[in-house]
């Protein structure tokens, strides 16, 4: 489908993008409701978040938020086994580093830009990596995850990531610490709300990450051992700086010199990812395409679009080529 005016749209508001741009979250209601019927609806908690979405009816949804709310929608038509049949639309409102994804696969992060698009881009499919314990991942995860510090996260994620202020209170410190509604480290069996504005902003949580008195963190090394469809591209005897992992559809970013390994699936379907392996000093890194990697050391965590994951001692991701549709610009 080309265009979805007329068409009846289910818009899902994220509670943080209410409280921390109403204006843009106004703007974007106005957008879509001129150019089409639309359902708003203001989903206070994870289980009012899924029934909605489960009872959308012929309704196309549209998640209004950061990436955790546009990865939240994602998992829940994953698990409602229709991911690959339901377009999934997005409005990005939240900060530079909260909508970091949402940019990378495409989509407009200027308000008007992006519903517009809404109403008059086209469905794409989309790749994405699915784990050994059914996690997904669309935009690419990496290893280490910078739990080492705010440079750890530029590192990883780039230079737009802004520099974190100190938390004012250590509510903002333990809300910060929350994934999806999960309780603070240390804290896993208490009670939590579903979300906080304190833990979903990029500053807050980069600044549980900060160098302490003005310490200058390091990319920690890891010994890992690396497969790509069975290939041995590392091993634990020489320690790597880092290893990140891109669906087929994004890996031109990591340029031209990635090959297939041996038994890898080569064809125009994007069934590959582009795996990089960057070990420490000065060495070229290591750049293969494959359809399945498997990582494997002593306890590691991982960071797969904006979740950290583990730790864990092995995991395997493997790309599901064309597994989902994402509504962008046309002839973007």
């Amino acid at each position: 489908m080309d265009s979805v005016r007329g068409h009846p749209l289910l818009v899902v508001i994220d509670p943080v993008a209410r409280s921390t741009d109403g204006e843009s979250v106004r703007i974007a209601k106005d957008v879509l409701c001129a150019g089409a019927g639309a359902k708003i609806c203001l989903p206070e908690g994870p289980e009012e978040f899924a029934r909605i979405l489960a009872r959308r009816g012929q309704r196309r949804p549209v998640v209004i938020g950061d990436d955790r709310a546009l990865l939240r929608v994602v998992s829940l038509l994953d698990k409602q086994r229709q991911l690959a049949e339901v377009p999934v639309s997005m409005v990005p409102v939240g900060a530079p580093a909260a909508v970091a994804l949402s940019r990378a696969l495409g989509v407009p992060t200027d308000t008007v830009t992006a519903a517009r698009t809404v109403l008059d881009g086209g469905e794409r499919p989309m790749d994405l990596l699915r784990d050994d314990s059914d996690g997904i991942v669309l935009g690419g995860l990496r290893i280490p995850c910078a739990a080492g510090g705010h440079d750890a996260v530029r590192h990883l994620l780039g230079p737009q990531v802004p520099r974190p202020a100190a938390p004012r209170d250590p509510v903002e410190v333990r809300a910060a610490t929350e994934v999806w509604g999960g309780a603070a480290a240390g804290e896993a069996g208490a009670p939590r709300p579903w979300w906080r504005p304190a833990a979903r902003t990029a500053r807050t949580a980069l600044a549980l990450l900060a160098p302490a008195a003005g310490r200058r963190a390091r990319v920690p090394a890891q010994r890992l051992r690396i497969e790509a469809d069975g290939v041995l591209l590392a091993d634990l005897d020489r320690p790597v700086r880092g290893v990140s992992v891109v669906p087929a559809a994004r890996a031109g970013a990591n340029g031209p010199d990635a090959r297939p390994v041996a038994g890898g699936i080569d064809g125009a379907g994007g069934e590959l990812a582009e795996v990089v392996v960057h070990w420490v000093g000065e060495a070229q890194p290591v750049r293969a395409r494959a359809h399945a990697v498997t990582v494997s050391g002593a306890d590691f965590h991982y960071r797969a679009d904006a979740v950290v994951g583990g730790p864990v001692r092995t995991r395997t991701w493997t790309v599901q080529a064309g597994a989902w549709r994402l509504q962008l610009p046309r002839g973007g």
